[in-house]
């Protein structure tokens, strides 16, 4: 009976939260003025999108979206969120780093083929873990908004930004609710009209010459000219082996028999007057060579004949009734590779029907009666399925959206596929998705820059995010041929990218992510995470997100690589495991803290800020236990800042940081932990048993060497038990593709590092075998910095390799006597890649550059 009376009292009080949380949104809607009101309030703020006023505030769904910056943002926190009070808060989350699942295969995962985004449900678990219900969640570059469908299912409110008005309209469709019995009838009745108006385009003869049937796509393949008769060729009746599917790299031209590759030849070209743009274009010529259609209820191929041919060239010279978008392509690295065949304008990316067709739908869109996004929405995820970047894949049944993500490349075989055969089943599949965000209200999305937020201070709970990284994707480019369409483009001035045309290299992307964080740091509340997915193969552009994120403030306390396979995470040190997709957990300091730190420039903060950082770690066995990895954090923190690292007034080097940790913390299994740790590690022990602490050291054995830290790391976690130099060598697995960093000799490392026992090596075990070892190595160290920094002075060759622990530690002795003369000699010298990929050295240089007044 108790328990019935409990179950009814949760139901009244979910009813009430529920009332509650409706009228509260009433309120929100009721106390916001008209976006066209508000737009001069936000046009002056970095990110503020290209286009006519009109264009953006009907593409605009204020308050809850908007295709600028977001007017309504601090009002939407204000009504839903929960002011920090430092006082009353008792907000304690270790880094987390249970397994998780990518959920690629998910229907709203696939719902629109974006170039990147991460599984919602992946994302969920890090939500479900950093937040509680009712927190609000921020992705500064939301992408399509999977953090805000991960938020919303799990009861958390989301405030979602992004610098292209393509991905907050994709994201505020994947985050608002819909009415799916209008929305399916709406969209099948647009698509009917389209189909009354245009169907006649699709119509093709069936071979028993009587029966009508209805394309549902046609092939398009390039013509080339032999370099030897100079006859042209249709290369899909040369090259093409139609029986298997495949495309021959060396086929024989049908004129001269010669054998030839397609590099070989020069494309055939066609000139004609575009009187859309009033000016003559020449283009690479394509023609039709094969139709799928449709006859009854079955399929059937064949090439086109003289009624196919001649439905295309009525369509060519007709005059196309409805807008369609003419704008030159955005000058860019990826955005004008198709200039050189003549597609230079976004109506080029269409064949004439097609083009009619999109022009037809749109019109149709924007003369309905039906408010809601979703069936722009709906139709919009054509604009590049319906392109010439649609290439024709032989080997798949179906050839819809085959182009290949994150590029603008036309290939050799285009297929023109018609807009039923790619719309149809869209439709029925987005009814389905729309149902499962039914219930979905409690989202903000703003087209914004994010070096500049208009969010109030200490006012989001977590952030979880997926920036640009580096020259992976040109995103402004890429969303060129969507925003053409909606009007509304993309002002790319702070687009966070590598980019040559954009005069972007990498210390401007640092610079961009470095102003991000930032801004992400002051609206996250104090002891909260932030956590940043990242995928990028250059250690370069790895170190620039990490050094952007310790810039700003927040501190890296966990670093794993994502197990694809297992849905596992292992923990990482160095740049080596790059090829990986990354998570960083890093957190921004308590707020008292922060601010002592500040005002006593750090001075005697040294073990404060080593107990803080160890309570922001999980409670296991963990690389950031370490006492390298304790030693390099708040090395970094404190250069960073610029600020003297002392203990007993004595400079802090690695002999006096081991001091430190012995004298204020216990060291259990070979890890660092608070006195009021212990106990619960000691639970965890019991819990878990020895068999756990072996298979995580076991995991940790296994990360990637690829410097002499990591390779002192793996060293430490596999000397858990003594053994015997065959063992180690046997198990010894170093990177060879980082030449960069000088690594000594396996041999070196054992003898100055450990301790040599009865035929086995093993870890220092006392205080005195610990100092010893870190008196050697440092002198050793010393020795071969102070070698270098002779070379420096002495010669004008850049150095190419160096033993990077070597400068590391030079750099902070120097940094500790104010020689930052020493620090640019030898950096002057360097090979720019050793700065660009070690960050921690970097530090040291761009603060002695500081201080000698150098530019950077």
């Amino acid at each position: 009976m108790a328990q019935v009376t409990l179950d009814s009292e949760v139901k009244v009080k979910t009813a009430q939260d529920a009332k509650l949380l409706a009228a509260k949104q009433e309120e929100f809607l009721k106390s916001c003025r008209p976006l066209e009101e508000m737009l001069d309030s936000v046009r002056d703020i970095e990110g503020f999108p290209i286009g006519k006023d009109e264009d953006i505030l009907a593409l605009s769904d204020a308050p809850l979206y908007t295709a600028c910056p977001n007017p309504y943002v601090n009002e939407f926190i204000k009504t839903f969120g929960t002011p920090y009070d430092e006082e009353t808060d008792n907000y304690d989350k270790k880094p987390f780093v249970s397994d998780v699942s990518e959920g690629k295969n998910d229907p709203i995962y696939n719902a629109h083929s974006y170039h990147t985004k991460v599984p919602h449900k992946a994302i969920m678990k890090f939500i479900e873990h950093y937040t509680d219900e009712g927190d609000i969640v921020f992705d500064g570059f939301c992408g399509t908004g999977m953090t805000g469908v991960a938020a919303q299912l799990l009861n958390r409110k989301a405030i979602l930004s992004d610098l292209s008005p393509a991905a907050t309209f994709i994201a505020y469709n994947y985050n608002t609710p819909v009415d799916v019995v209008e929305f399916e009838c709406e969209a099948k009745r647009i698509l009917a009209e389209m189909e009354k108006e245009c169907g006649w385009m699709y119509e093709t003869l069936h071979t028993d010459g009587k029966t009508k049937g209805k394309i549902n796509y046609t092939v398009w393949s390039d013509v080339f000219i032999c370099p030897y008769c100079n006859q042209e060729h249709v290369f899909w009746e040369a090259a093409v082996d139609k029986e298997n599917g495949k495309v021959n790299k060396e086929y024989t031209c049908p004129h001269c028999n010669a054998n030839i590759k397609k590099t070989d030849c020069e494309r055939f070209t066609t000139t004609y007057f575009d009187s859309t743009i009033d000016q003559q274009v020449t283009q690479a010529k394509q023609v039709p060579v094969l139709i799928n259609y449709s006859a009854g209820k079955k399929r059937y191929e064949k090439e086109p004949d003289e009624i196919d041919l001649n439905l295309i060239d009525k369509i060519d010279e007709s005059a196309l009734p409805y807008w369609f978008p003419t704008n030159r392509m955005l000058e860019g690295d990826e955005s004008r590779r198709n200039d050189r065949t003549g597609i230079t304008h976004v109506h080029h990316f269409y064949t004439k029907r097609n083009l009619w067709v999109l022009s037809t739908l749109w019109n149709l869109i924007e003369i309905s009666n039906y408010s809601s996004p979703h069936i722009k929405f709906t139709y919009e995820q054509v604009v590049w399925g319906m392109s010439k970047l649609a290439r024709y894949v032989p080997t798949h049944y179906s050839q819809v959206n085959q182009y290949l993500s994150g590029t603008l490349y036309i290939g050799s075989q285009v297929v023109e596929v018609t807009p039923t055969y790619i719309i149809d089943n869209k439709i029925k599949r987005l009814s389905k998705i729309f149902k499962k965000i039914s219930k979905f209200k409690k989202s903000m999305v703003s087209t914004s820059s994010t070096v500049h937020l208009s969010i109030e201070d200490n006012s989001i709970d977590y952030i979880f995010t997926d920036p640009p990284f580096g020259s992976n994707l040109m995103y402004s480019e890429l969303n060129f041929l969507w925003e053409s369409w909606h009007r509304v483009f993309t002002n790319n001035t702070s687009e966070a990218i590598v980019n040559k045309t954009q005069l972007k290299s990498l210390p401007e992307y640092k610079e961009l992510m470095v102003a991000s964080f930032k801004e992400m740091y002051r609206i996250l509340k104090p002891n909260r995470w932030i956590t940043v997915e990242f995928h990028n193969s250059k250690a370069s552009v790895w170190n620039a997100i990490q050094d952007a994120l310790t810039k700003a403030g927040f501190i890296v306390a966990q670093v794993t690589v994502l197990d694809k396979k297992q849905g596992s995470f292992k923990q990482v040190t160095s740049a080596g495991a790059v090829k990986n997709d990354l998570i960083i957990n890093a957190y921004k300091p308590k707020q008292h803290f922060e601010e002592l730190f500040l005002k006593s420039a750090g001075a005697g903060l040294e073990r404060d800020f080593i107990e803080q950082h160890l309570n922001h770690l999980p409670i296991e066995p963990n690389i950031e236990r370490s006492e390298q990895m304790l030693y390099s954090k708040i090395l970094a923190h404190y250069v960073q800042h610029g600020y003297e690292i002392k203990f007993d007034a004595k400079q802090l080097d690695a002999k006096q940081f081991y001091i430190l940790l012995r004298d204020n913390f216990k060291l259990m299994d070979g890890f660092w932990f608070t006195d009021s740790q212990v106990t619960e590690y000691d639970e965890w022990k019991k819990e878990h048993g020895l068999q756990a602490i072996e298979e995580i050291s076991k995991g940790q054995q296994t990360l990637f060497v690829s410097d002499e830290r990591s390779a002192l790391i793996w060293l430490y976690n596999i000397l858990n038990s003594p053994k015997s130099y065959s063992d180690i060598l046997t198990a010894y697995n170093p990177a060879t593709t980082n030449s960069d960093d000088d690594i000594p000799e396996l041999q070196s490392l054992l003898e100055t590092n450990f301790v040599f026992e009865n035929g086995v090596y093993r870890r220092p075990l006392n205080e005195k075998e610990k100092i010893a070892k870190e008196e050697q190595s440092e002198k050793e160290l010393l020795k071969v910095f102070d070698k270098v920094l002779t070379e420096a002075n002495m010669g004008s060759k850049k150095i190419k390799t160096v033993r990077k622990e070597a400068i590391k530690l030079g750099f902070t002795k120097a940094y500790h006597e104010k020689r930052f003369q020493d620090i640019i000699t030898v950096a002057d010298r360097l090979k720019p890649s050793i700065l660009e990929e070690n960050s921690e050295i970097n530090d040291f240089v761009e603060f002695a550059r500081l201080k000698m007044g150098d530019e950077f």
